[in-house]
């Protein structure tokens, strides 16, 4: 066993000794996106909109999910069903079936975000045992709101009083309320129609032990890194972050914070959009009854023809002991997969989003190491 331990180690700080830049470890895009995500087939019982989310077989069959003629993901709400009063309308949710650990960066390049009276979208991050573990929203809005929204949530003790180097500005400093820790943005562009009139744009978060950072660029800005190369990228070109979560006294982020999964999910109405004074203040007169869900969700759901996402890829990317972590798990899938030929050929792997998720034991062990390989990385390692 101490041998078996020593060439793991040996072998992991092999990989290591090239792990100080960020690596792609898994690619949602093209014909493969919608690999490696689970849909929750269910009615929103978490945040009480009108939807029920779609099953993958439903949703494929009803075109709620499909790769469009230019390659890009489509994530939408029904928009051709009539609802009859006291029914739901059909909608999407989506949740990565890879953990990310502290020392990934997830990056989201889309041409259109979901708006509109009554959509309340968001593309976002959690722990499976919400809320311990936290929470970080990444692009998030609701009704006509014309910005962006930036958020983490934690359980109580972690607050975000003056962070250092933001562009945004913050909103709500307690990250355990409802409304958790938020920053604004004064760019048009960042969300509703504006973001698409620009040509979309990108998001990207970094979640790492030095705390969570979030930049957000309409497509004119996007960085050299981003558009050169999907293999690896360079954040020292990125600047200053739309949204900065350090790990300080206020709030130490690595206890507050566990493995994250990525999701998409668009919900109507709900304990936050469909909220009567929220609702109202944007969507007053945009029926006869003055209610969120009678007004929009009931009838025809051609008001729903701008509640999609329209996404290029989402991709991640590891540096360090993630990074490590990955590729050994990536290593010993092939291996495994090498001496199971008849498995092999029975489930051929079509994305490199299926690759096995990288779990926190493995980074913890990576970390101990590479702990000496990387200790000049430019930014804090597990």
């Amino acid at each position: 066993m101490v041998l078996h331990r020593q060439v793991l180690c040996a072998t992991m700080l092999s990989l290591a000794s090239a792990a100080l830049g960020y690596e792609l470890i898994h690619d949602y895009s093209g014909n493969t996106f919608f690999d490696g995500w689970d849909y929750y087939g269910k009615w929103d019982n978490l945040t009480l909109g009108n939807v029920t989310y779609l099953t993958q077989e439903a949703a494929t069959q009803q075109k709620l999910t499909y790769v469009n003629d230019a390659g890009n993901a489509i994530i939408k709400v029904d928009n051709f069903t009539t609802v009859a009063s006291g029914e739901r309308r059909n909608s999407i949710r989506l949740t990565s079936q890879e953990y990310y650990d502290f020392g990934t960066v997830w990056i989201i390049d889309a041409l259109h975000m979901p708006w509109g009276c009554s959509v309340w979208p968001a593309f976002w991050s959690t722990a499976p045992d919400w809320p311990v573990g936290g929470e970080i929203d990444i692009v998030e809005g609701i009704n006509t709101q014309p910005n962006n929204q930036f958020a983490i949530h934690t359980t109580e003790g972690c607050y975000h009083d003056n962070p250092p180097n933001q562009a945004g500005f913050n909103i709500d400093t307690n990250c355990s309320q409802a409304s958790g820790c938020t920053v604004g943005i004064n760019t048009q562009n960042s969300y509703q129609a504006g973001f698409a009139a620009a040509g979309g744009g990108v998001y990207a978060t970094q979640y790492d032990t030095s705390g969570i950072y979030m930049w957000f660029w309409s497509r004119p800005n996007v960085p050299a890194s981003l558009s050169s190369s999907s293999t690896s990228i360079n954040i020292s070109d990125w600047g200053t972050p739309t949204a900065s979560f350090p790990n300080d006294q206020a709030c130490n982020t690595t206890k507050f914070f566990k493995p994250q999964q990525l999701i998409f999910d668009i919900t109507l109405c709900g304990d936050w959009a469909g909220v009567p004074g929220i609702y109202d203040s944007e969507c007053y007169n945009a029926g006869p009854h003055h209610d969120c869900y009678l007004d929009n969700v009931v009838g025809n759901g051609s008001n729903y023809d701008d509640a999609y996402f329209e996404v290029s890829y989402v991709r991640t990317y590891a540096t360090g002991a993630a990074l490590a972590a990955a590729q050994a798990s990536k290593t010993a899938t092939t291996s495994s997969t090498a001496s199971t030929s008849s498995a092999t050929q029975s489930h051929t792997q079509t994305s490199d989003a299926s690759l096995p998720r990288v779990s926190l034991h493995g980074v913890l062990f990576m970390s101990m190491c590479v702990a000496g390989l990387i200790a000049g990385s430019v930014l804090p390692l597990l």
